[in-house]
């Protein structure tokens, strides 16, 4: 248990994110789900037009919201967010399915990088946090395949940045994947669990 803590507190999620609850439900995690208030889109924005790369803007959002939550809501606080980066690049979600091919396009026959990132927060203090990257080679895949993969998965890729979900068909775009499976689905674990294991919200 961490210094200074009597009882051991709430577990919050500061995500609206299905992938990162079925994770933390997955490995046997209690939580609760409140989403932070904050502008993702502006914040990103701001910190492109400062400069920052994909790696940093990865833990800056994630710190963002668990910070944004914490102030509002008693517990430790998960904040987390994930950026797509080809060469220096930020991919964003793919708004409809011609941006989500244009994508797809981009990133055939090439490595991109995963950054993801994870922030805790307690009484509205930045308590820890850490970004992981995992990367990703594209086959050089086909037009016809493609064709087919849009159509096959539609809109639900729309939620996804790069347009797949390696847990889903999108593992048929891939040759070469280096890196942790949660880190690509958007939320490390090890560290994670290990800082729920010091505050005692998992047994040690």
């Amino acid at each position: 248990m961490t210094p200074g803590l009597d009882h051991v507190p709430p577990l919050i999620l500061a995500s609206g994110s299905a992938a990162r609850r079925q994770i933390l439900t997955g490995a046997g995690v209690p939580f609760l789900v409140h989403p932070a208030n904050i502008d993702e889109k502006v914040l990103k924005e701001d910190l492109l037009a400062k400069g920052q790369p994909p790696i940093a803007i990865a833990p800056a959002l994630a710190r963002a919201k668990a910070l944004a939550r914490s102030k509002q809501t008693p517990g430790l606080v998960i904040g987390a967010d994930q950026t797509l980066d080809l060469d220096g690049t930020l991919f964003n979600k793919a708004a409809t399915m011609a941006e989500a091919e244009a994508s797809l396009r981009l990133l055939r026959g090439k490595t991109h990088q995963l950054h993801s990132a994870t922030a805790l927060a307690l009484s509205g203090q930045l308590v820890w946090q850490e970004v992981v990257s995992a990367s990703l080679t594209m086959r050089d895949f086909s037009d016809q395949f493609l064709s087919r993969y849009l159509e096959q998965q539609g809109p639900a890729i729309l939620s996804c940045v790069g347009g797949y979900q390696l847990e889903a068909h999108g593992v048929q775009l891939f040759e070469q994947i280096d890196g942790d499976y949660f880190t690509i689905l958007g939320l490390p674990l090890s560290g994670l669990l290990a800082q729920l294991r010091q505050y005692g919200i998992l047994d040690q």
